[in-house]
């Protein structure tokens, strides 16, 4: 959805482990994370479809606290992000990516499954469409989504991203698990 101010749009690259991408936030909150080793063009061209106008402006010191969640999930040491979001969308799209929120960590949910906890279960294409247009991956969690058979399913940071996010989820999950039972 495009909102036609010349908001200013703050960017970092996130270079953490073997993750390689960049992320940027309004003043608002977190308004995209991209896929891993795209180029800045991809931010560019997003900024421009979604927020016509908008100065990007480099700036580490206000992506400190977004770095430091993301990097913190990328470790295993952070299980849900605090800090807001700015995500711009149809009501529908606000509907299912809050959905997304919602699913806990370490586990996943089919695309009929979101559009049955949003009251749409005829509109699972639909749903399809509002997780592919999510721009804040890992924060909102799209690649929990999975096919209702259990197969892995499109993902925008692609399928070797969403598969690294779940292994990581599931072991830390597991980690847990064995901790509580200690």
């Amino acid at each position: 959805m495009k909102t036609g101010t010349n908001e200013k749009i703050y960017w970092v690259r996130l270079i953490h482990a073997d993750w390689n991408l960049y992320m940027a936030a309004t003043q608002e909150g977190l308004c995209y994370i991209g896929s891993p080793d795209k180029p800045f063009e991809e931010l560019t061209e997003w900024s421009a479809l979604h927020y016509p106008g908008s100065e990007l402006i480099q700036d580490e010191e206000k992506m400190k606290p977004y770095a430091r969640e993301l990097k913190e999930y990328l470790s295993g040491q952070r299980q849900d992000f605090t800090l807001p979001h700015d995500c711009k969308g149809t009501a529908f799209q606000q509907d299912v990516w809050k959905a997304l929120c919602e699913i806990p960590y370490g586990h996943t949910m089919s695309y009929s499954d979101i559009a049955n906890r949003i009251n749409r279960p005829a509109a699972v294409r639909a749903v399809g469409t509002a997780i592919g247009a999510n721009p804040v991956l890992i924060s909102v969690p799209c690649h929990r989504v999975i096919g209702k058979n259990g197969s892995l399913t499109g993902y925008r940071g692609g399928l070797d991203m969403k598969m690294k996010l779940l292994q990581l989820e599931s072991e830390q999950a597991v980690s847990e698990r064995m901790l509580r039972n200690v």
